[in-house]
């Protein structure tokens, strides 16, 4: 018997995995698909989706293969710059196939056995564990299975959990392709167009390569092919624009759809399994790697013995209403989308509100959840928000998270972990620019307890850490 099953190598299974060898938990990720997805579609990752690959050492590796693109803009593509108050005024946009790969990668040297061309049949579970079937009849045993196996996931579709939410009402057509007619008279038309019809785009990615985005004619369950690209082109621009070369090509809908739960025994739901909406903002695979860093070390800790009592229920509690959030959000940047006049009105009262600074920050915050909250009680508004990467006597604030421990970070040099040191780290710095005395960590970067205290902390550490060994 294995630990975890993961069905699903995708972005959040491979997080997921990484997150639980952290904490020495035997790991299996079943991936359906024998080879890598050839669409090379540029995903973009966002800046806590960043800074959380940054806690873990990966940083490096994928800023590497993708290239920086400005923060601003990002809701509903209302062209407004980046707020100044931003920390960060970047975003990664990166081939999706590169971040799968590398997150496998990582998720292997760390331990994680992965089988491709694998896949869930059936499972049944009982209060010792979950027998996982697969496709071909072989049948597994773990203590717990995790879906991350996508929007129609086999998972949460065998567990009996509703998804509830709206259909596709409308498709649109996306990919990467080369034209013939010249760079500037694209932009004039594409100018043109997206005066009235905010869903068309027609933008360069490299030197002979476009990015096209056009609403499809009806909805279909067959991928595109690239003359439904430039039949669609001429309807909406009145020109293909000598579109040829495909490197990508697929469709999406703006189906909007919210798991009724994400646990059910010891069977989980994570990323689009649990939650699925337009890709307006791009806040999709984040919000699916952010669901396994917070299900990781929880899931760990039940399973090494020390989680307290109620700790793996707080994933739910705590990733369901982000997922809603960020669910609505879309769905008002569908709207800010449409070409009729009421939706264009409010883009453009919204267009003039974005020039408050403190406007342009929040929504901006909302896409690249840099400000969520998680509600841990009463306290400075600081509790149960992230904590940038701060400079300290020695090194970096996120350098001292790679192995997915807890960690106190104490300005008044006073305090002890004592008890939990195999679970939580202790760093005293007198000099971090930290407004508060001290703060408690989680491994997920989320600041959990802000005191000076000694019995206070030991209250919290015990709270999210479990009994002292």
């Amino acid at each position: 018997m294995t630990d975890v099953i993961i069905a699903g190598g995708g972005p959040t299974g491979a997080t997921l995995a990484a997150e639980l060898r952290l904490h020495g938990v035997e790991v299996l990720v079943l991936e359906r698909e024998t080879e890598p997805i050839p669409l090379a579609r540029i995903v973009s990752l966002h800046i806590r989706t960043l800074e959380q690959l940054a806690m873990r050492g990966l940083a490096e590796r994928v800023l590497e293969h993708g290239r920086r693109r400005p923060v601003g803009g990002v809701f509903a593509g209302i062209a407004k710059p980046a707020p100044a108050s931003l920390e960060s005024a970047y975003l990664l946009g990166i081939p999706q196939p590169i971040v799968v790969r590398l997150l496998e990668e990582h998720a292997i040297e760390l331990g994680a056995e992965v089988r491709h061309g694998c896949a869930v049949a059936g499972f049944a579970q009982d209060d010792n564990g979950v027998t996982v079937e697969l496709t071909d009849g072989e049948r597994l045993h773990a203590q717990y299975l995790v879906g991350c196996d996508g929007a129609r996931s086999t998972v949460r579709k065998l567990l009996g959990v509703g998804f509830p939410g709206e259909p596709s009402r409308n498709e649109t057509l996306m990919g990467e392709m080369a034209a013939t007619t010249p760079p500037e008279e694209i932009a004039a038309k594409v100018a043109e167009i997206r005066e009235t019809d905010k869903r068309f785009l027609f933008s360069p990615v490299s030197e002979d390569s476009y990015r096209v985005v056009v609403p499809a004619a009806d909805l279909s369950a067959e991928p595109p092919v690239l003359e439904d690209f430039k039949n669609r082109l001429r309807a909406v621009a009145g020109t293909d624009f000598g579109v040829h070369s495909p490197r990508w090509l697929s469709r999406f809908g703006d189906a909007t759809r919210l798991a009724d739960r994400y646990r059910a025994g010891r069977v989980l739901l994570a990323g689009d399994a649990a939650h699925i909406h337009p890709p307006t903002g791009g806040q999709g695979l984040n919000l699916g790697v952010q669901d396994a860093f917070n299900l990781g070390w929880k899931l760990a800790a039940q399973l090494r013995g020390w989680a307290p009592g109620s700790l793996l229920d707080t994933y739910e509690t705590e990733r369901r209403p982000v997922a809603a959030d960020v669910l609505d959000n879309t769905r008002a940047q569908m709207e800010l989308s449409s070409a009729e006049a009421g939706p264009q009105a409010v883009r453009r009262l919204l267009a003039e509100l974005m020039d408050l600074d403190e406007v342009n920050r929040r929504l901006i915050g909302k896409i690249t959840a840099i400000d969520l909250r998680y509600d841990l009680g009463e306290g400075p508004a600081l509790l149960g928000s992230r904590l940038p990467d701060l400079d300290l006597k020695q090194g970096r604030l996120f350098e001292r998270l790679h192995r997915g421990h807890g960690l106190v970070l104490d300005r008044t040099e006073r305090l002890s972990v004592e008890g939990w040191a195999d679970r939580v780290d202790l760093i005293e710095d007198s000099t971090v620019a930290l407004e508060h005395p001290a703060v408690l960590l989680r491994p997920d970067g989320y600041v959990a307890w802000i005191g000076e205290d000694q019995q206070d902390l030991d209250d919290h550490l015990a709270r999210w850490f479990g009994q002292p060994r």
